[in-house]
Order: C-alpha cells, then structure tokens, then sequence
C-alpha cells in the first residue's frame, strides 16, 4: 500500500490538492485574494514535494507505470503550471469563480499524468478525456466575450471528434491482437489486417490533441477566443504533455511497427512545417499568431521524434522543456499587453519604450523559438535535427532547414515591430506586475541556461536511456 502510494505520488497529490479545492469552495469564505494566495502556496508544495521521495514501479496490474523519465516530465508539468499560475496572477484575481477555475485545470493536468503513466489503453482513454472535457469549459471562461464560446464549441467538438476516431483504431487494435495492455502490444507482431489501421486511427486521435496538420483545425480559432491563461496552458502543458505521451507510445507500444510510422510522422512533420509557417506569416493577432507558431514547432519535435532512438526520445523531450520556457516568456508579454488591451502584432510598437524589460523578454522568446543562437531553441532544434538525420533521410532535415529560415522572417517582423518601427502617437505605458517579472526572469534564465549548459541534455539522455 505505501508503495503503491509512493509510486502514484504525483496524481494523488493532486487529487489531495482537488478535495482542499473543493472544501475551500464549500467551507471557504468569498472568492478573493487570499484564497488565490493560499491556492498558489498549495501548487508550489506540490511542485517541491514532487522532485523528492519519488519511486518507480507499476501498479494495478501494470495499467499504471512510472519510471525516471515519466516522473521527470510530471515535474516539468507542474513547474509550467507554476509559472502560468503566476502569468495569470492579476486576471485570476479579478475572476469571480476562481476555485472552479483551479479545480477545473488540476482536474486536466491529473488526466496528463495518468496519459503519461498508462501501461492500458482502456485507462489511456479514460484519462485523456479527463485532461480534454475541462478544457472546454476553461476557453468558455471569458462569458462576456463570445469568441470564447466560439473557442469551446469548437474544443468540445474536435475533441469528441478525436475521441471517437481513438476508440475506433482501439477497437480494431483489440481486434487485431486480442489485448489491450501495452506491455502484450508491444511484443504483439504486425499479422493482422486490422493492425493499420487501427494504428492509424490510434494515432489520428492523438494528433488532434498535438494541433498536427491535417487535424490542426481547431487550434487558431480556439487560441484566439480563449483567455491568455487558457491559451498558455493549451499552447504549452497540453502539447508538452501529448509530445511526452506520443515518444512513448509510438517507443515503447508500437516499436515493432517502425517502418509503418516512420513515413507517416515524416510527412506529417514536413506538412505541419509548412502550414504553420505559412499561416503565421499572413496572422495580426497575437494569440493567433502563437498557435501557428505552435503548428510549426511540433513539426520540428517530430523529426526528432522519427529519430526512433534514445537520442531521438531524449532530443524530444529536451526541446518540449525549452519550447516551454520561450513560449511561456512570449505569453508573460503577450498577458501584460492583453491587460491593456493590445491584441495584435501592431499594438507592440512602442513596448521598447513603454516597457523595455517586457520588449526583450518578447524578442528573447521569440529568438528562441526560432531557433536563433545562443539560446537554447538553437541547441533544441539541433539535436532534434541530428536525431532526425540518424536514419540517413536527409531530404526531410533539408525542408526542415528551409522551413527555419521562413519561420526567421514572421518571428523577426514581431521584434522589428518592437524596436524599429515608428511608435504610436499615444505611447500607452504597459506595466508588469510582480509575479509577470518573476515568470520572465525564470525564463530568461532558464532560455540561456539550457542552451549554454549542456548538462540539461545530458541529464534528459540519461533518463532516456534507462528505458
């Protein structure tokens, strides 16, 4: 029993943290500051309670299953919420259901967990519904705006949809090898008809989580009409989470069937390359832009990710930490702005002047996620394209070069925006709360140090190895 406790440590902290939520909201007084600050305090115990006393091991028969590296990326998971938490301090605090609002967004990242940690795909399924359906009452935050009703209907609908396709090809997987345990998957050759496609609809339904191109329809619109803090944690902790979550299904579940997915994920890398960037050169809007930006970056992680090696897991991995951190730097700004009311690419001219920190940490986001040296996005980018090129297909680690020096040009046009081009007649001044500088200078640190330090690597090579 203690062991087992031990083990599943990280989910049943936060199912402790949903029963203090929900007898706050029963027992609590009125929704305010000092509920927000107690919250917050519980969130940063259990990100520290959750980088010790940790244990590996299975459980339930082996539906569930930890390991060093699963218990890596759950404390990288609950160091993003960390940091989106306090992006969301001044918004949060203004929010009238702010319980519900927690309770909801522990209740997704407790069904990532339990995606992370599944050895069986009947609890794989029951816990990425459980990290979907509160999203979509999360974009519909925002009651006054209607875009973010817009924003919900179209979550709920795609998930439904991606749910319906992945219980199909579990289906036809059952059909094909008489199980659904990981473990007998993994060692169950390819002699059924049924096996591909039932791995293909397995796969379609977790793309349309990942945003991969075809199935990316969603993603704009729903960034768009949702709120910041709901828009950072789609853009970073669901897609982190899923890229966590597709290295070990496609590793360690579907190993005997590399040659079968190999050309899939080179193609559909390649194409959510090119949408991507194509659709982020032509975007105004500032959350909009971001989701393109994130269509086009899980192109790059699937390159890495076609790698089918430890350095191809380890590279994935890595660059999911970095993308965190540069994407996290982008929404602190993009947070601040949407305060004041600045939406779009062209309400940043000016930031250099009326707030200098918030115009580099912009430019520094930015940077990185174009891979521009010496942040970590360039080291990110590099090995995933190294772990790519160890099958020999350099064509793809070509289009992916090319599809780099595109995503130089939209990037770029933001930083010029920033400090070359002509500010406003009327400078609005755009202030940055406490917490906002405390998520920068985290970034910040965390942007230079992964890239000069290869220590991060290494350590997340080791990990990878041990599997």
């Amino acid at each position: 029993m203690v062991d087992s406790l031990f083990i599943m440590k990280h989910e049943f902290m936060l199912i402790a943290i949903l029963v203090m939520l929900l007898l706050m909201k029963i027992f609590g007084s009125e929704e305010g500051k000092n509920n927000l600050r107690i919250i917050q305090g519980i969130w940063f115990l259990n990100f520290l309670f959750g980088l010790f006393m940790n244990k590996t091991g299975s459980a339930f028969g082996n539906m569930y299953v930890t390991n060093e590296l699963f218990i890596f990326e759950k404390n990288v998971l609950n160091g993003g919420m960390m940091l989106i938490f306090l992006i969301a301090d001044s918004w949060i605090k203004k929010n009238e259901h702010l319980t519900e609002f927690f309770l909801l967004i522990t209740s997704c990242l407790l069904g990532m967990f339990l995606m992370i940690s599944s050895g069986h795909m009947l609890m794989f399924y029951l816990a990425m519904e459980l990290s979907a359906i509160p999203l979509a009452a999360l974009c519909n935050w925002d009651l006054k705006n209607r875009k973010s009703s817009e924003a919900a209907m179209k979550m709920i609908f795609s998930s439904a949809f991606a749910s319906g396709i992945m219980l199909m090809g579990i289906s036809l997987l059952y059909g094909a090898t008489g199980t659904f345990s990981f473990q007998l998957l993994a060692g169950n050759p390819v002699s059924s008809v049924l096996y591909i496609p039932g791995f293909v609809f397995f796969f379609a339904g977790l793309a349309f989580k990942l945003s991969v191109v075809p199935f990316h329809f969603w993603t704009a619109d729903v960034y768009e009409g949702s709120p910041v803090t709901v828009t950072a944690f789609l853009s970073v902790i669901s897609k982190a989470a899923m890229v966590f979550v597709i290295v070990t299904v496609l590793y360690q579940v579907f190993r005997v069937f590399v040659p079968g997915w190999y050309l899939l994920i080179c193609v559909l890398s390649v194409t959510s390359m090119l949408v991507g960037n194509i659709f982020a050169i032509r975007q105004t809007n500032l959350q909009r832009f971001m989701a393109f930006s994130s269509i086009a970056q899980i192109g790059f992680i699937l390159i890495g990710i076609s790698g089918s090696s430890v350095e191809g897991m380890a590279s994935s991995v890595y660059f999911v930490l970095i993308y965190m951190l540069s994407n996290l730097a982008v929404f602190a700004v993009i947070a601040d702005l949407k305060a004041k009311g600045k939406e779009t690419i062209s309400d940043v001219r000016g930031l250099s002047r009326s707030n200098p920190l918030l115009a580099w940490t912009l430019a520094l986001g930015l940077f990185s996620l174009a891979g521009i040296p010496p942040t970590a996005g360039f080291f990110g980018k590099l090995f995933l394209l190294k772990a790519g090129a160890s099958t020999g297909n350099y064509s793809l680690i070509i289009i992916a070069a090319l599809n780099m020096i595109v995503s130089l040009y939209y990037y770029l046009r933001i930083v010029k925006a920033t400090f070359i081009d002509p500010a406003p007649d009327t400078l609005t001044s755009v202030p940055s709360g406490s917490s906002s500088k405390m998520v920068i200078v985290i970034c910040i640190v965390g942007i230079l140090a992964a890239g000069f330090f290869g220590v991060v690597y290494d350590f997340i090579y080791s990990l990878s190895t041990g599997i």
